[in-house]
């Protein structure tokens, strides 16, 4: 079972994901040069946090644009799994993976912070070592994570239960609290706190080790 790791121009966190899941967790993992489009041989993909490409235009839309991320919708279409963490989100949201966009925080303020979370899918994998309503602790590290959506997608997302984790103090004026969401299918989470940083109980906790172990989870 291998990951790739996603480094685009500008990725910040690309080597936090690989300390945590190789390092941490002993989950083979490789880095993918956002020129690359071979995704062979792995099992899933990490799109990780930072400025890709500077954040210009506005945060991933440059981004969407990389050679690896056209073999990218092309693996999710096969059921791989992805996880877009925080600049990922943004960048999933732009390449039309998942739904909504994710603009300036509500102050306008970069938020820097361990906050309290809330389970909100009885259906994803990607929590399944947590019930419904489970509450954990993960940081945040962004300046645009405010997730916005029209109130017909705020529905299909109810509806489908692709509403995964919340914010239960909302930090940054996001919709319904929502802190991260799935796909219809499930396999593509997006998710604006950063479980690679909690993976360690002296630096920052674990409750993001089981949320990166669902990666090659079956």
């Amino acid at each position: 079972m291998t990951i790739g790791i996603v480094v685009f121009p500008g990725s910040n966190c690309d080597r936090d994901v690989f300390w945590a899941t190789e390092g941490c967790l002993g989950i083979p993992s490789r880095f993918l040069w956002h020129e690359s489009t071979d995704l062979d041989g792995l099992d899933a993909v990490v799109l990780p946090g930072g400025f890709s490409y500077g954040d210009y235009l506005r945060c991933g839309a440059i981004a969407r644009f990389a050679p690896v991320l056209s073999s990218l919708l092309d693996f999710v279409n096969k059921g791989g799994k992805v996880l877009g963490i925080c600049n990922g989100f943004q960048i999933l949201t732009e390449l039309g993976l998942l739904p909504g966009a994710l603009t300036r925080n509500h102050k306008l303020h970069f938020i820097c912070d361990t906050v309290p979370l809330i389970v909100s899918s009885k259906r994803t994998e990607w929590f399944e070592n947590y019930k419904f309503g489970d509450k954990l602790l993960l940081p945040i590290a962004h300046g645009e994570g405010r997730f916005q959506c029209d109130e017909e997608t705020i529905k299909r997302l109810e509806d489908q239960d692709s509403i995964a984790i919340r914010y239960c103090n909302n930090p940054n004026g996001s919709i319904n609290d929502i802190a991260g969401i799935t796909n219809e299918k499930g396999n593509v989470l997006g998710m604006m706190p950063h479980p690679e940083r909690a993976c360690d109980e002296l630096v920052g906790g674990i409750d993001g080790k089981s949320i990166l172990k669902a990666l090659i989870s079956t």
